[in-house]
């Protein structure tokens, strides 16, 4: 890389005009938006430093991209512009330190989800629709009217009859949506796509608007620009878009500082991924419409708004190899052995590549340069390969036909995705089969963790499941690092584990299809293991909540001759067999349906929702009209609050929950108790309460929000 400033502007120009067209036109980048940015803010950087370098034609001094020749170019009404962006408390400060310059009166802060999808201008003539056009360079935008027509959030007529409109948007793809069409894709054998934008894009911008038609995009609408003008705030100008019938994101809020703001983006920060769509920060924008005519724009963004911008998720690195894990089912997994890239919160090595279909359509080969995703707490993934950047006659990677554990066959039934280990006595399959038995989801051994367990193995302390209850712990004294807390710890936690509801037995036996949930109904339903042990596929198959598959898979399990033995050795042991009993609990919550979003002090979330299946009442995983309450803990969905607040949804606290559990009512609290109990809470507690709760007025309906939104 050149250390002269000159020649350094004009290869940053050069190669952020190239990755524009990438992104823009062909929807076929090849570098992170992260990995964009750093080229921008390096450019930046250059020019101010040498302000003789800056010239009409640098990308900082533009908008958007070059419309490209599918689409008619149509002019904009008024420029679309882009927005300066912040990543930090400091930058943000600077911004609003900026404005000081231009108005000296207070500040409201209108804050809005940022959407990763596309920039959209509509535009209504006496309410009909008659034009919908790309951001395109800010001036001249491609004509996609006959695309969107087909997009059902988008509405063709408006309720007034207002002789110009312009409503502005974000065209998106949901997560919901992408993750379908990907399945489509790989059914038909086809490239699918790295990210919900990518799709987006590649959906609106068809010369054919019946494609476009068949893949569910969504718009959200945030900005006013041409209509009624009698509005003095943004707000207000979000209300009338809604009027009119345009949707606009439910999740906004008006607030009195940045350090409120920046506590709001802190929040979305870390529940990115509650809603089904894709964000990439927040904007914020001066709700004062007054205020934002004395701020002006500079060349290319409002001085009135910015985008607080989240890390990256999405980095490109070296995939060094391909290899194979075996699971506790024999399951063979293809993984990527990366080049370290710190991405989404952490440095990844390892990225999953799912099975050996994924791996062939994603085509990629060790020797790539790929696109690695770590979304919030999700397992990496490694989107796919930078074709421009492969080397030439890069070998592709082939599954191996044998396991690298065991080297006994690798099999793949017809009709299945997954490929299998053959061998009964495979090493690793023994492994994993005890650290999931020994699992935080099923018996929950303390101290029996993974490199434990293989360390167990290796010394022939254990041999399998059942000689974790036989464990001679003389024999772990002696292992170096084992003193005598250790061994005891170890050994209370193997104890208590013989106390575990029988669904987390059925669960940690890894029983083919049988889940978590599938495991407590299950195990409700039969009572107690025998029960199950000698029932046929048809009696549990009866039972409210098993499918044939599962009853089949169970049925199979437990007829097998080893499994039976370790069934014995587990009962010898003095493991628990028995189901719940029959609740004598009163049923105070019978005919109620009770929502639980967040973690709760008192209860997990599997016994908080127990705890209202056994008055009577029922909790399912979503908010909708038939819902009576919304439990909200520490860390709520997003999703959930947000429709619980649309539908006018009583939203309780912990100890509001646990009087409805007795009592069947919902307790009615003024919003000055709320205060006084929010200020007793940790910091990070007091901010989600803030940003999320709503309360409940004396006449149980909707009161007054903490902040309007």
């Amino acid at each position: 890389m050149t250390t002269d400033p000159a020649l350094r502007v004009e290869e940053l120009r050069a190669q952020i005009a190239y990755h524009n067209k990438l992104y823009h036109q062909q929807d076929q980048p090849e570098i992170s938006d992260a990995e964009y940015d750093e080229l921008v803010r390096e450019l930046r950087q250059l020019e101010l430093d040498h302000p003789d370098l800056i010239s009409p034609d640098s990308p900082t001094q533009q908008v958007g991209f070059t419309p490209s020749d599918l689409f008619t170019p149509v002019e904009h009404l008024t420029p679309m512009m882009s927005l300066d962006n912040a990543t930090s408390f400091e930058e943000l400060a600077a911004w609003g330190k900026r404005m000081e310059r231009y108005i000296d009166s207070n500040v409201e802060y209108a804050c809005e989800l940022k959407m990763d999808g596309l920039a959209l201008s509509l535009v209504y003539e006496n309410g009909q629709l008659v034009r919908a056009a790309t951001r395109g360079d800010g001036r001249v935008g491609e004509d996609i009217t006959l695309n969107v027509m087909q997009i059902k959030a988008v509405p063709h007529q408006l309720k007034t009859r207002e002789k110009l409109v312009e409503a502005r948007g974000e065209i998106y793809m949901p997560v919901s949506s992408f993750k379908a069409l990907n399945e489509e894709q790989m059914a038909r054998g086809e490239r699918i796509f790295a990210n919900p934008r990518n799709a987006a894009a590649g959906s609106l911008r068809q010369k054919d608007p019946q494609i476009t038609a068949g893949r569910n995009l969504a718009f959200f609408s945030y900005q006013l620009a041409a209509g009624p003008s009698d509005f003095s705030k943004h707000q207000q100008t979000l209300d009338y878009l809604r009027e009119q019938g345009l949707p606009i994101n439910p999740i906004s809020k008006v607030l009195k500082s940045l350090e409120e703001v920046y506590e709001f983006c802190q929040y979305w920060q870390s529940n990115r991924h509650s809603n089904d769509y894709e964000i990439d920060g927040v904007v914020v924008k001066v709700n004062d419409l007054a205020q934002r005519m004395e701020l002006g724009f500079t060349s290319k963004a409002p001085r009135w708004a910015v985008a607080f911008k989240f890390p990256p998720e999405e980095r490109n690195t070296l995939l060094k190899d391909i290899m194979v894990s075996i699971g506790r089912s024999g399951k063979a997994t293809p993984f990527a052995v990366l080049e370290p890239v710190f991405v989404g919160g952490s440095t990844v090595k390892l990225a999953t590549l799912h099975n050996q279909d994924q791996v062939a359509l994603k085509d990629v080969r060790p020797g790539d340069t790929v696109i690695v995703r770590k979304a919030g707490d999700v397992i990496p993934e490694v989107v796919g390969p930078v074709l421009s950047k492969r080397p030439d006659d890069l070998a592709a990677w082939e599954f191996p036909k044998h396991c690298p554990e065991c080297g006994a066959d690798l099999v793949r039934s017809q009709g299945e995705s997954d490929t299998f280990c053959t061998s009964a006595e495979c090493p690793k399959q023994l492994e994993q089969r005890i650290v999931h038995f020994a699992s935080r989801g099923c018996m929950d051994i303390e101290n029996l963790g993974e490199r434990t367990v293989q360390l167990f193995l290796q010394l022939q302390l254990l041999k399998d499941i059942g000689g974790i209850y036989t464990l001679d712990y003389d024999r772990v004294r002696a292992i170096e690092g084992f003193g005598e807390v250790s061994v005891t710890n170890l050994e209370n936690g193997i104890e208590a584990s013989k106390r575990r509801p029988l669904s987390n037995l059925l669960s940690g036996l890894g029983i083919r299809h049988l889940g978590a949930t599938g495991a407590r109904v299950l195990a409700k339903g039969m009572n107690h293991l025998d029960n199950i042990l000698q029932a046929n596929a048809e009696e549990i198959a009866a039972v409210e909540g098993i499918g044939t598959v599962i009853a089949n898979s169970v049925y199979e399990f437990f007829q097998q001759e080893e499994n039976r033995e370790l069934i014995e050795r587990l009962r010898q042991a003095g493991v628990n067999f028995e189901g719940p009993k029959a609740s004598t609990l009163p049923q105070t919550l019978a005919g109620m349906s009770v929502v639980v979003t967040g973690t709760l002090e008192n209860f997990s979330r599997e016994g908080a929702e127990e705890a209202i299946k056994e008055r009577g009442g029922k909790s399912p995983g979503s908010v909708s009209k038939k819902t009576s309450a919304v439990v909200l803990g520490d860390g709520p969905g997003a999703a959930k609050i947000a429709k619980a607040r649309e539908l006018g949804i009583p939203i309780l606290n912990e100890r509001q929950f646990r009087l409805m559990l007795e009592t069947g009512q919902l307790e009615i609290q003024d919003q000055a108790v709320h205060r006084k109990k929010c200020s007793r809470r940790p910091h990070r507690q007091r901010i989600r309460a803030s940003l999320t709760g709503r309360l409940i007025s004396k006449n149980g309906q909707r009161s007054a929000r903490r902040h309007r939104r």
